[in-house]
């Protein structure tokens, strides 16, 4: 969904308009010095704008931990037929609170509890889509001997059961005349001898025919040339009769007798062509043809094997309009022949390709129309409802918009509440929208996207202060930041504006937000800084557009290099060594994108870039990185290096760790040795595994490599000689880190001072690194747990780190612990629950719900029992909680 909303100005017609070069010339005269003067305001307003927050097609409900409760209690208690649909619903609530990884573990529960085979191809298919991209690691595996087909092609053949309707034929004694033993039918000039009583038995109109009371019982010859079966045709069937077999029959063939044997209600033969036919499937034109006769003879098998070659292709055979007429057209008998019960899921797959290549294209329409077709609960409604507005608001269909949006709401959808205010909005009833909004807020437990929304409609005082209000309220909504710094960027307050864009920067690195601050620093003529965010964004989002996306930022990044000096590879090393040193992974990834761009070992200067995307949290970046990083390779040990990287990030540790030996035996290298103990640590939780690998990690510092990397191993160095007691190795390995500018070493320092009882100095020693690190909500965090029993000091810096990174859950989970301690039951509650409605975390849910519990109140300690179990089933301590608390429920 990252292509929803672009803006109009997106459009091809207008891109051509745009001369960045004479743009960035004229912006660079009128901004070169702030005045007071309107025209200044003007051409800052001219670039500084902010788009208005999208009304995104997402299921969001008021309370998310409720709804995700309830769907755990029907999983509880529901047929098996009914557990996908509730795993989708699970799916569509952590797509709306952005969890990807819960998103994907939803739908991979829905595949593997998938009640009908037709359920487990769409979940698959939905899967192998999710997955886009992945072939490379299928490869990998493969030289693993690891097979990585989980989502592989279905039988249906073998698998959808034979459903014969109708009864068998009884045998009906003729009345007068002797039986006859055989029947020729006659076709055209030709004449086709078959059993009587063989053919009778087909079905119940041929034994009514041959065997019954009819005129034909007592002929021996029968004409059926009017019945468009060839001669080749009947002598099929007739042979057919005999064996009960198909063999070798042409596919033209089979659906003559496909189409016959529906006519005349053979339901075995119709049977045998359709399995036949389905197992001929094989190529997207094959599935186009044989679709319309699946659906026209009521022939599921077909029919289900035409579709698994659909989605197989996903995204690409949404680009065959044959194959959207087939999905838009189908009405619900077709439906059920296509995909059994399974419609719902079909065409929320389907609508979720099709916005994500275009949201405002007539197939996404025609999608999101047959999948309020297909709902079947109140719940698939409203997400219908909700989708299929969202599209017609972007289409400018805004009386189509404003029923659909009416129509979720009724049924309980209360976020779409956002699109009627938007609609009043642009029919020019802003007060109207104003008050739509005041009205949830004050009948419910306000979110911030009510806030950010009723901003819209306000100005001045009235919409920074509900603004602000959002951010308290949910601070990962980045709409209110951005306005904010535009709006102080308007006053010409340049370092109020950088501050408030940096503190979203701090912990969510949004592209917008990155663009936003791009700007800023071009107003101010902060060049350097300019070309750090841009190249940023380029890491990112190589494609990426700016300015509504009228201009590609490379070619902005083009036009700001002319005004920075050119750094050599020296340059460029010192400056990489100073902003790792100094914790700035934003101003490192700019370092290592000029790099790269200057021609270095790509191979090693993508991997690094991985790294740092890592940490930055951007793992679908990061593995682009590291996927280019082999690509890239100099080498074949290197290669392999970067392939257990790969496995190792995707959860194959074995592999990885295999990868590594592999280049060990070709060359003893840094990287592999760090590789293997790296893997190897976080795979074995015996310390017996620490001493092998300490010796990895000593191997790796004997060969040659950077201070960069050899900072990073002496740190994981001493970790695990602090894990194994072993405190003056331990603190040799961080001083000697820190000697050679490896700053987060003074965190493993500190861990050495506090072992060693010795609580000021890890104090101070976590001081030093918030003084140097640019990025320290991590150390603030760490150091409130060397304190020395002194609350406030505590307190503070874990305000500081909620200052910082809102979304680092541990000063919620303290806060609230104290406030316990205290007897202030509700303020605790209120403090988990604060952090709760903008982020599920099964920590927060487990601690509110014991908190519920030593309270009495059992209910909502199931409802967040329940909650959290939807996040992580298997979690040991929440069970036994659930299971405790579940004998008190009254």
């Amino acid at each position: 969904m990252r292509t929803f909303f672009p803006s109009d100005s997106c459009k091809e017609s207008q891109l051509n308009a745009i001369n960045p070069q004479s743009w960035l010339q004229v912006e660079r005269g009128k901004l070169s010095k702030f005045s007071s003067s309107d025209n200044t305001s003007s051409s800052i307003e001219s670039f500084i704008k902010v788009p208005e927050p999208t009304i995104v097609p997402f299921f969001k409900p008021i309370d998310y931990v409720e709804v995700l409760a309830q769907i755990h209690e029907e999983l509880e208690s529901c047929s098996p037929q009914e557990r996908s649909n509730l795993y989708l619903l699970q799916f569509q609530i952590f797509k709306g609170l952005g969890e990807t990884k819960l998103m994907r573990r939803s739908l991979r529960s829905a595949w593997q509890k998938a009640g009908t085979v037709h359920e487990r191809l769409v979940f698959g298919a939905w899967l192998r889509y999710e997955k886009q991209g992945e072939e490379l690691i299928a490869d990998m595996l493969a030289t693993c001997n690891k097979c990585a087909q989980e989502f592989g092609p279905i039988d249906f053949v073998s698998q959808l059961p034979i459903e014969v309707n109708g009864s068998s034929p009884d045998a009906v004694v003729m009345s007068g005349g002797k039986r006859l033993k055989n029947v020729r039918f006659r076709i055209g000039d030709e004449k086709i001898v078959c059993d009587r009583q063989k053919i009778a038995s087909l079905s119940v109109p041929f034994h009514a025919m041959l065997d019954g009371y009819f005129t034909e019982s007592l002929c021996e010859d029968i004409d059926l040339s009017e019945n468009n079966i060839s001669p080749l045709g009947m002598r099929t069937i007739g042979e057919f009769s005999m064996t009960g077999s198909l063999i070798e029959v042409p596919p033209d063939l089979l659906l003559e007798i496909l189409v016959f044997a529906n006519k005349f209600c053979c339901e075995t033969l119709k049977d045998a062509c359709d399995r036949k036919l389905a197992s001929l499937v094989c190529t997207k034109d094959d599935a186009v043809e044989l679709m319309e006769y699946a659906i026209e003879e009521n022939s599921p098998v077909l029919a289900a094997s035409c579709l698994q070659v659909f989605l197989h292709e996903l995204p690409d055979c949404l680009n065959d309009n044959r194959v959207v007429e087939i999905f838009s057209h189908a009405d619900r008998q077709q439906r059920s022949i296509m995909v059994g019960q399974a419609s719902f899921s079909l065409y929320c797959l389907l609508s979720e390709v099709a916005m994500n290549i275009d949201p405002r294209s007539d197939k996404t329409v025609s999608f999101l129309e047959q999948l309020i077709k297909s709902a079947e609960t109140d719940r698939q409604r409203l997400l219908a409802f909700h989708q299929l507005g969202c599209v017609k608001l972007l289409r400018k269909e805004y009386d189509k918009a404003e029923s659909l949006f009416e129509a979720a709401v009724s049924l309980g959808h209360v976020y779409s509440i956002a699109g009627l205010a938007r609609l009043g909005y642009i029919k020019g009833h802003k007060f109207w929208s104003y008050e739509k909004l005041s009205s949830v807020i004050s009948s419910v437990n306000p979110l911030g996207w009510m806030y950010q929304e009723r901003s819209l409609y306000c100005e001045g005082d009235k919409r920074w202060e509900d603004l602000e209000k959002a951010t308290e309220l949910d601070p990962t909504l980045t709409y209110p930041y951005m306005y904010r710094a535009a709006s102080l960027m308007m006053k010409q307050n340049v370092q109020a504006a950088l501050a408030e864009i940096n503190r979203v920067l701090g912990f969510k690195l949004a592209l917008e937000c990155l663009e936003l601050r791009f700007c800023l620093y071009l107003a101010c003529e902060d060049y350097k800084a300019a070309i750090c965010d841009v190249q940023a964004i380029l890491t990112l989002s190589p494609d990426y557009r700016m300015f509504e996306g009228r201009v590609a930022a490379s070619q902005l990044r083009t036009l700001v290099r002319e005004h920075v000096d050119d750094w050599t590879t020296a340059d460029c090393w010192m400056q990489l060594y100073d902003r790792w040193s100094s914790v700035d992974d934003v101003g490192s990834l700019s370092v290592i994108y000029q790099m790269l761009e200057s021609g270095g070992a790509k191979g090693v200067l993508y991997f690094r870039q991985s790294l740092l995307l890592l940490r930055l949290n951007c793992p679908d970046a990061a593995m682009r990185s590291l996927e280019l990083a082999h690509q890239h390779a100099s080498s074949e040990h290197e290669r392999l290096v970067y392939e257990g990287w790969i496995l190792y990030d995707t959860g194959h540790c074995e592999e990885g760790l295999r990868k590594a030996e592999e280049s060990i035996k070709i060359k003893r290298s840094f990287e592999a040795f760090f590789l293997k103990a790296y893997a190897l640590a976080d795979s074995c939780f015996d310390l017996s595994c620490s001493s092998t690998v300490i010796s990895l990690l000593e191997n790796a510092l004997k060969c040659p490599s950077d201070n960069l990397r050899k900072g990073q191993a002496l740190n994981n160095l001493g970790s695990v000689y602090a894990d194994c007691g072993k405190l003056d190795l331990a603190a040799d390995c961080y001083i000697n880190a820190l000697k050679i500018r490896h700053t987060r070493a003074h965190q493993g320092l500190a861990r050495v001072h506090f072992l060693r009882n010795v609580k000021a100095a890890a104090y101070e020693e976590m001081t030093k690194l918030i003084g140097t690190a640019k990025n320290n909500a991590s150390a603030y965090e760490k150091r409130s747990e060397y304190c020395d029993g002194d609350r406030d000091l505590t307190k503070a810096d874990l305000e500081m780190v909620t200052l910082l990174d809102p979304l680092r859950v541990y000063p919620y989970r303290y806060r609230a612990a104290v406030l316990m301690d205290s007897y202030k039951e509700k303020e605790a509650i209120a403090e988990l629950s604060r952090a709760i409605a903008f982020k599920a975390d099964l920590h927060l849910l487990h601690l509110r719900a014991a908190f519920h519990e030593h309270v009495g109140d059992v209910l909502s300690a199931l409802r967040d029992c329940r909650a959290a179990l939807s996040l992580d089933p298997k979690h040991q301590e929440m069970l036994e909680l659930h299971s405790r608390v579940n004998s008190h429920e009254p």
